[in-house]
């Protein structure tokens, strides 16, 4: 559903600007408007006109992999796409970089926040994220409005919620 408010003729700079406003007053107060959901959807959208990497793939990649009950490689996000993770590298991470997006949109559709099973190679079998993939993970979170104190605890937290959500999708 489109909102009153025309969204293609905001610039991305105002786009931003407004989600940032409503992830303030959502740390702040506790509660998201149906609007800031709105914004993360068309951020996202504008998003992937400028990318390669295709977040409704990744997103479905990220959710058969919750199902499976299983991690899944950055680079099976970009072969998803149909691209090389030579040419992905540079648009996975980082402030909003492919990762950034997808939890974004995770956030928005009510869904848990399935980039948290999304690992390195090193980490497929434990699910556990390297130090910089954590920070990431957890600034993207912060950014969102999550409370965290104990950063590793959040995540295995998250992991833990994309498997109760994969087992309630298989209806195991």
């Amino acid at each position: 559903m489109r909102s009153a408010i025309d969204l293609d003729a905001k610039t991305d700079r105002e786009l931003d600007q407004w989600i940032a406003n409503h992830e303030r007053v959502a740390r702040r107060t506790g509660t998201v408007q149906p609007l800031y959901r709105q914004l993360l959807e068309e951020r996202a959208r504008r998003t992937q006109a400028k990318h390669k990497l295709n977040l409704e793939r990744s997103l479905e990649s990220l959710q058969s992999a919750a199902v499976g009950q299983v991690c899944i490689r950055y680079g099976d996000l970009a072969a998803a796409s149909g691209i090389k993770w030579t040419q992905a590298h540079h648009q996975m991470n980082g402030p909003g970089g492919h990762l950034d997006r997808l939890f974004d949109l995770c956030h928005a559709r009510g869904l848990p926040p399935l980039t948290a099973i999304c690992v390195n190679q090193a980490g497929i079998i434990s699910g556990e994220l390297d130090e910089g993939a954590l920070a990431g993970f957890v600034a993207a979170a912060r950014r969102l409005g999550f409370l965290i104190t104990d950063e590793r605890g959040f995540h295995r937290q998250c992991r833990e919620e994309c498997w109760s959500w994969g087992r309630q999708k298989s209806g195991v």
